[in-house]
């Protein structure tokens, strides 16, 4: 923030009147935290959404804000919404980033685990949103929701999360257009692989629910699966920073012309290109050598 009480951007500024609050969900570890961490540097107030008291301690201490608040709870968004409305009648911004992967075949995908896939990673975000928006409306605030580039292009086996993505996809334009009689912009955010603590809690899952496989569970899919956790090694070891996806949501909330879309990462970009330039069949037989 500048002398004048604007932010810049890229040569862009947006003039703001007085402090402005933001709230942001899953902001424990990853880019949540990456991007409460630079919002506070910006100057903003950022209400850090977590799950766990041990993890509001702990952002306390780093001079952060916590909300508890959990995604799939209709008492607790309440709650946050009330919390935060003690202290402003009005939000620059709700980032909707909370999530968790599922990762199974769907012929062997337990449906209680792809419901808890949904519920965190799409409906969860449906609700905060819904409980926010009196507040972005009052001040003509963004939302911005984290996509993943998982949502424009699935790859096997890890369906439930894709379809989680996908379905941010749908929200964030339709919301778009719903929320544009009143100057509320949205904007997703489609990072490929970032250096997050998803992928360590992901393999994990994938883990469990190989072993909670039946027996021919894991005779058609057990060499695959295997392949998977090799395949989500490669792809960390070229992960980019959390911090680049925070640089890229300070953007979509202060730029005066924010983008609908925001693609993070080479490897995302390159996913886009060939699925542009690759027919469908061609494209299907790349995975299944990358699968092996």
């Amino acid at each position: 923030m500048d002398a004048s009480g604007a932010h810049r951007t890229g040569g862009a500024r947006v003039r703001f009147a007085g402090v402005r609050t933001v709230v942001i969900t899953g902001a424990s570890t990853g880019i949540g935290h990456a991007a409460a961490q630079r919002l506070a540097r910006e100057g903003f107030r950022v209400f850090a959404g977590v799950r766990k008291p041990q993890d509001a301690e702990r952002l306390r201490a780093e001079g952060l804000e916590p909300l508890e608040v959990d995604v799939t709870d209709p008492a607790a968004i309440a709650a946050a919404a009330r919390r935060v409305g003690e202290d402003t009648e009005s939000l620059a911004g709700l980032v909707n980033n909370a999530g968790v992967a599922v990762a199974s075949p769907f012929e062997t995908l337990d449906l209680d685990d792809l419901r808890r896939q949904l519920e965190v990673n799409f409906v969860g975000h449906v609700a905060v949103t819904q409980a926010f928006l009196p507040r972005l409306r009052r001040a003509q605030g963004r939302i911005v929701n984290v996509g993943s580039i998982g949502g424009r292009m699935a790859l096997p086996f890890n369906g439930p999360y894709h379809a989680s993505k996908f379905a941010m996809e749908a929200f964030s334009d339709s919301l778009r257009q719903e929320l544009r009689p009143w100057g509320i912009h949205v904007a997703i955010v489609e990072p490929g692989a970032i250096d997050t603590p998803i992928w360590e809690r992901g393999s994990q899952e994938a883990k469990r629910l190989a072993e909670g496989m039946s027996a021919e569970g894991r005779e058609l899919y057990g060499a695959q699966l295997s392949r998977v956790d090799e395949v989500v090694g490669e792809m960390t070891r070229g992960a980019i920073p959390p911090e680049k996806v925070a640089d890229v949501i300070v953007h979509a909330l202060t730029a005066r012309r924010p983008r609908a879309r925001y693609v993070v990462g080479r490897d995302a970009r390159m996913q886009l290109v060939l699925k542009a330039l690759l027919p469908t069949r061609v494209l299907d037989a790349a995975v299944a050598r990358m699968m092996g």
